[in-house]
């Protein structure tokens, strides 16, 4: 064993890398990321690795290389389990081969998601079996013994790491090899291919391997317990573990506590023998009442008298992320203890910092051009998923909606059929079009829709990290592959009115959005320039002695470059990118390129 500092995602992966793992498919959301990235990085020379179009996808590939009886590693967030659903619920009743591991990464608070959901419903749900590590070295120790409770029952087994897991970093005892783990290849058997009796006959066989799984981890070396009072009780799960340890340490109390790793199925058999005795437990869980109503289920079930506190009984918030502070005190209430509390803070108070698009972005000369084009005109945004999200704030106010991965263009066709009068413009990054985007396409054509697409094409997955998509012609693997050409999708879509322009050169895209908005049927403008992430900045631009302050640069467009100092606008030059739009409407030609900024 060696000892490495490691993120929990750098541990998982390396976890599942020691475990033997053949095939490693994904796609890219907070805070899941760099389970997949540091996979490709330290990967060995017979792992296969890759960025997948969407989850569902993903999903799709690895069970294939399971049914072959390969190792298989999909990594996705929350929501992300919601495009794989489809898959997943198969898989539970199909059944695999080799080792199918599932991290889905949720995501409390939420930090980064449009959701606060909880992948241990959907485990239960499934009926699949879950894991859940509690720090980042839990988290490595927990994959190999994955692969195998996947390989003994032949299912899907799910891993949820959840925020502060994912991205706590800490001291990792990491094995010096891996585990070899040959692939005898696919087997033909009528097993593969469901059919409405043998899901019927699955179904039974699933609920069956459900009690056993619960039977096994009651005795699962994961689960531990710690303390010797006999009268109170914690059950904590997750990072959770961690902050109730932290807080019986430091409030002295003498409380018995039990660390579940394996809330689904839950094992009751261990949990009946810690809780013997007991008068009072309180569950302390991230996100939903999971254990907390698995307890009361039981206490019915085997008519324990014992008070149950938790969510359910306010002890703990209903929602959002656990805290050292907020587990403390939730101890403290459980325990009667009045906790003395330290004086308020006199720190002034931090300055509000909303999100906002980064100077020389091409989505801010995207959306300008689109409400330059549309002036006047009553019009609806819808939005998507990515960092054209933030085209919804002032002074751009060009997201109208936003719901989940591709929606835009589908929600955009629902309005349009309502409201007639109005022109419904939809806004999709390059990598969410390949990710759920071209179904939409696909659904506007066939029912002659007349909404107009713009997919804002910066050659990359930007706010997930800079990942490649199949628009970049690159792979995970580091190889280069045939780029696909979004114009030449549309057009295999049967889109009959594409267009492509550069955001940044204003007037030819304002008029290019003028022309696709007045076709009739369903038109799609290609915005296309790169991410400033990966391209070269040009020189910044600074005011010049024309600027009368009308203050139109700042109050147009927003960019974080551009502010107003003493009564005059001022361009930061640490921060400009010199992408020239500020230039472009500015009506004096005050903004120019070259010298310092004023």
């Amino acid at each position: 064993m060696q000892k490495k500092f490691l993120m929990g995602n750098q541990a998982i992966a390396l976890g599942a890398l020691h475990a033997g793992v053949n095939l490693i498919s994904g796609y890219p959301g907070t805070p899941s990321t760099e389970i997949l990235e540091t996979a490709a990085a330290n990967k060995y020379e017979d792992t296969y690795v890759e960025w997948s179009v969407n989850e569902k996808a993903a999903l799709e590939v690895a069970a294939g290389a399971a049914y072959c009886g390969a190792r298989a590693l999909v990594t996705m967030k929350q929501v992300g389990l919601n495009v794989a659903c489809d898959p997943v619920m198969s898989l539970a009743y199909v059944g695999v081969k080799g080792g199918l591991v599932i991290v889905v990464c949720d995501d409390p608070g939420p930090i980064s998601s449009q959701t606060e959901q909880d992948t241990r419903h959907f485990a239960q749900f499934a009926k699949l079996p879950v894991l859940d590590p509690s720090d980042p070295q839990q988290a490595y120790d927990m994959m190999g013994y994955a692969f195998e409770l996947s390989e003994k029952y032949g299912i899907p087994v799910i891993l949820r790491p959840t925020t502060r897991v994912c991205h706590a970093c800490s001291d990792v005892d990491v094995a010096d090899k891996r585990i070899e783990h040959p692939v005898e290849g696919f087997a033909k058997d009528p097993k593969w291919v469901i059919f409405p009796r043998l899901s019927y006959n699955n179904h039974l066989k699933l609920n069956r391997m459900h009690g056993e799984i619960a039977e096994e981890f009651s005795g699962c070396r994961f689960n531990t317990a710690e303390g010797s009072s006999q009268k109170k009780a914690i059950i904590a799960s997750g990072v959770s573990c961690q902050y109730v340890r932290e807080a019986i340490s430091s409030i002295g109390v003498d409380v018995k506590l039990l660390c579940l790793a394996t809330p689904n199925p839950f094992p009751e058999g261990l949990v009946l023998d810690f809780l013997d005795g007991a008068e009072e437990v309180l569950a302390v869980e991230e996100l939903d009442p999971v254990i907390e109503d698995a307890l009361t289920a039981m206490r019915g079930r085997y008519s324990l008298d014992i008070r149950i506190c938790g969510k359910r009984t306010g002890h703990l918030p209903a929602a959002g992320e656990n805290t050292y502070e907020i587990v403390r005190d939730a101890v403290c209430g459980f325990c009667g203890i009045m906790l003395k509390k330290a004086a308020p803070s006199e720190l002034p108070p931090l300055p509000v910092r909303p999100p906002v698009l980064c100077a020389g972005c091409p989505h801010r000369a995207s959306f300008y051009a689109v409400k330059r084009a549309l002036k006047g005109k009553k019009a609806v945004f819808t939005g998507d998923i990515g960092c054209y999200t933030l085209g919804n704030a002032k002074p751009l106010d060009m997201v109208d909606t936003c719901l989940c991965m591709g929606a835009d263009i589908t929600m955009a066709q629902g309005m349009e059929r309502v409201e007639g009068d109005v022109k419904h413009v939809a806004f999709i990054g390059d990598s969410t079009f390949f990710h759920t985007g071209i179904a939409g396409i696909v659904n506007g054509v066939y029912n002659q829709s007349g909404i107009t697409v713009i997919i804002l094409d910066n050659s990359t997955t930007a706010m997930t990290g800079h990942q490649p998509h199949p628009g970049t012609g690159v792979t995970m693997m580091g190889g280069l592959s045939r780029r696909i050409s979004i114009e030449k999708v549309l057009e295999g879509c049967g889109v009959e009115h594409i267009y492509t322009a550069d955001p940044f050169e204003l007037d030819n895209a304002v008029e290019t959005v003028k022309q696709a908005v007045q076709e009739k049927c369903l038109s799609c403008v290609v915005f296309r320039s790169p991410c400033i992430a990966v391209s070269k900045p040009r020189p910044p631009l600074h005011i010049g002695d024309g600027c009368i302050g009308c203050m139109r640069c700042v109050n147009e467009i927003g960019c974080p470059a551009i502010s107003r100092e003493s009564g005059r606008v001022r361009i930061d030059a640490a921060i400009c990118f010199g992408c020239g739009l500020c230039a472009e409407i500015c009506g004096f030609g005050a903004i120019c390129s070259g010298g310092e900024g004023k």
